[in-house]
């Protein structure tokens, strides 16, 4: 028995250091004892040419005492892309708790006489991201309740509750227009139930006449962006080559190309410039179709909310365990971002980055990460400059399962080939068979040349790993070799 684990060692330190077809050598992989001919199949794994001048780094512990017992560059510090979310949403839990909620606020510094409130109008945000148009109505059918048939006076919203910084610093123009990158601010809104903030979902669908354009729809509708329609309705047999896209700096909405005749629809979820004037147009198309009417000269604008304005209605959201549902599992970074902004304002009086990344970093550290290996730019992974070791994202996942709260931290990420989207999110549709089907679960990461998995998987003896794989600087598609990892692992039993 000695010989043969002796003999398993020395291959897999061959297979660890055999050069990459680029003439670069890889760091010595380490496999502790009885995970040797795992690290055997892991290396072999790695020898993929798809992997061919990308860093590739792999991190295996035991979930139970957090031995690391595979390494492959796991103490090199790659981009995380989405992986980021698990220290934000730990963190996020750890600071706000899973009953955790947002709320939002009407209120007024006039007085309702005869029907008429004689005052201005405000609608106060409180960071909540899963605003939709029905709340508004609700709203403005509670100011119907109270006997308001109409305003004079302004209508203001109040998004002071989060400094006015709107976008992360290492967000491009190339991305700002798309839901991935929405604009973050205090008082926003959702256009589905997938609650991605600040955004409007653009449909494009053909004319039935060649020739004409497109026919556009915006949900929900609103005044705040405008259409420029440069499309074309071509013949049937023709070529569908569309672009949605927002021109920076504005909400001019331009929609060009060509739809043939019967073809699919184009949906693109964009996002709007601005997104506190979107929530104050939705707020007042509400109102206007409750029967509340402005008079006089009425303006529509941001202002902060007198200390002693009086409550007219308010709303709480979701709790924090409900919202982390479609946070984790389709990897919204709107909600990583306000999340980060909220706890700098609960923690230190101040919904920035700066201080949300502060919070991120100390609860990183007192769950054992050590942060000076570490390099935190933004709370989603948006950003191309955060940096973490595979190792301290194993060790976060190790360390998370002692709080009160990991239950709901667990139940958050994808499960592989798990249909329902929200138990699924984007592991859907992978791993689709046994044994890593509603076993894997596990947080996906992507950017351009950027591609990572990070979470829990059980092997075929019942023991639960935690892993992380972050594949950098790679040109081809990385996720089936991600996959071949986590399916080693749960695939893998010791040796008699």
């Amino acid at each position: 028995m000695k010989l043969k684990k002796y003999l398993l060692f020395l291959l897999i330190a061959v297979l660890a250091i055999y050069p990459f077809t680029d003439g670069t050598k890889q760091q010595t992989a380490i496999a502790t004892d009885e995970y040797a001919q795992l690290g055997i199949s892991i290396n072999k794994i790695l020898q993929d040419e798809r992997l061919d001048g990308a860093t590739t780094g792999v991190s295996i512990r035991k979930a139970t005492s957090g031995e690391l017992i595979y390494d492959h560059f796991g103490e090199t510090r790659l981009h995380p892309a989405s992986n980021m979310k698990l220290l934000t949403g730990a963190a996020a839990l750890e600071t706000l708790g899973e009953n955790y909620r947002f709320s939002t606020e009407v209120l007024t510094d006039g007085t309702v006489k005869d029907g008429i409130l004689l005052g201005d109008l405000y609608l106060k945000g409180k960071g909540d991201p899963t605003l939709l148009k029905e709340d508004f109505d609700v709203f403005a059918q509670n100011l119907v309740a109270q006997g308001i048939k109409k305003i004079n006076g302004n209508l203001l919203g109040d998004d002071t509750w989060y400094d006015n910084v709107r976008l992360s610093q290492d967000i491009t123009w190339t991305d700002e227009s798309y839901y991935y990158a929405a604009q973050v601010s205090a008082l926003t809104a959702s256009p589905n139930a997938d609650y991605d903030a600040g955004t409007v979902i653009v449909e494009a669908r053909p004319n039935s006449i060649a020739g004409e354009p497109a026919t556009i729809k915006v949900s929900p509708a609103t005044d705040v962006v405008n259409i420029i329609n440069r499309s074309k309705t071509v013949g049937a047999d023709q070529t569908k080559k569309l672009t949605i896209e927002r021109q920076h700096g504005s909400n001019n909405i331009i929609i060009e190309g060509t739809v043939p005749v019967g073809g699919t629809v184009t949906r693109e979820w964009i996002a709007i410039w601005e997104p506190s004037y979107y929530a104050l147009d939705l707020f007042k198309k509400s109102l206007e179709e409750k029967g509340i009417q402005f008079v006089g000269k009425s303006k529509i604008t941001l202002a902060k909310a007198p200390s002693d304005a009086q409550l007219l209605a308010f709303k709480y959201s979701m709790t924090l365990k409900e919202l982390f549902i479609p946070f984790m599992k389709l990897s919204n970074n709107g909600h990583a971002e306000v999340l980060a902004k909220e706890m700098g304002k609960v923690v230190y009086g101040e919904g920035s980055w700066e201080k949300g990344i502060q919070v991120i970093e100390e609860n990183s550290a007192q769950l054992g990460l050590d942060i000076k290996n570490i390099m935190i730019r933004d709370a989603s992974g948006m950003s191309h400059v955060n940096l973490i070791p595979s190792n301290e994202l194993t060790n976060l996942l190790v360390a998370v399962q002692t709080e009160p709260w990991y239950q709901t931290f667990l139940t958050s990420l994808p499960v592989a080939g798990a249909s329902d989207r929200f138990v699924g999110g984007t592991l859907r549709n992978r791993m689709k068979v046994a044994p890593t089907a509603g076993n894997v679960k596990a947080k996906t990461g992507t950017l351009t040349a950027v591609s990572a998995l990070s979470g829990y998987a059980e092997t075929k003896d019942g023991e639960l790993l935690t892993f992380s794989i972050m594949i950098n600087n790679d040109l081809a598609a990385v996720t089936p070799i991600e996959d071949q990892i986590a399916t080693a692992i749960a695939n893998y039993k010791k040796p008699e």
